[in-house]
């Protein structure tokens, strides 16, 4: 019987961004009980300080807008400077739209690629020197069930996720030759502020529905990230998903008419 390696995450260095809020603020307190030095990043400044100060020594704040190359810099050169070489990336900082194709704007678009695929993709590039030098080096990416199987009116949030996936998919094997894992997560519907805070739009009533604690989801993550594991599926809901897209597409589709037929009708 194969036994896979476990990764002791006590005494890593990182960057961990999206910290100010759902998943990425669930992460950043679990990481840092378990003894994870993290520069921690987002945009609204007090929260992020105010997360910092519970674990000080240990959570380093860094405001900014992470699709801006110069801030990526700052935060890989923040986390050299304070722990002395970077160990993860976990890039959990994402936002959505919601809206029909005929009516959206191509730069909404653009903007949710640029937050939810390029600043990913382009901040494990970044750290790439240091990941090469770190302990057990990983990345972590954040995908969504949408990026597996779209929903109407989320299509440019659903191609930027799937993007994301192939990237991290096709990446996986390059970095594993530099030994960086790259550990993709899928998420379903999590506590969030994810719906108050959309590029443009607003959450259609047929998608609503109960949602995986925002510490539930982290903890999944951070046990795949210990196991070394390729990707994480939290929550049954998810995973019921992802396996449904796979085998019955169909029932998703029958599905989905059948929930916003419901709503035009209420």
């Amino acid at each position: 019987m194969l036994h896979r390696k476990v990764r002791n995450l006590s005494g890593r260095c990182g960057i961990l961004t999206g910290a100010t809020s759902g998943v990425g603020r669930a992460l950043a307190r679990l990481l840092a009980e378990r003894g994870v030095r993290l520069v921690i990043s987002g945009r609204r400044e007090s929260r992020l300080n105010d997360l910092a100060s519970e674990y000080p020594g240990v959570l380093i704040p860094l405001s900014g807008d992470i699709t801006n190359s110069k801030f990526q810099e700052e935060l890989v050169g923040k986390a050299e400077a304070a722990f002395g070489g970077v160990d993860l990336v976990i890039a959990a900082a994402g936002a959505g739209a919601v809206g029909s194709f005929s009516e959206s704007s191509l730069d909404t678009m653009r903007r949710v690629f640029e937050i939810d695929f390029f600043a990913p993709v382009e901040l494990v590039y970044k750290s790439l020197p240091q990941l090469k030098n770190g302990h057990a080096p990983a990345v972590v990416l954040i995908g969504s069930i949408l990026g597996v199987h779209p929903l109407p009116l989320h299509g440019g949030y659903a191609a930027a996720k799937a993007a994301l996936h192939g990237f991290a998919r096709a990446v996986r094997p390059e970095l594993a030759s530099l030994g960086i894992d790259v550990n993709l997560a899928i998420l379903g519907p999590t506590e969030s502020e994810f719906w108050n805070n959309l590029v443009a739009g607003e959450r259609a009533s047929w998608s609503q529905g109960r949602s995986l604690p925002a510490k539930t989801t982290a903890s999944a993550i951070i046990a795949a990230l210990e196991r070394g594991s390729p990707a994480v599926i939290p929550g049954w809901r998810a995973k019921t998903y992802v396996l449904l897209s796979r085998f019955f597409p169909v029932l998703i589709d029958f599905f989905v008419r059948w929930k916003r037929r419901l709503s035009r009708q209420s």
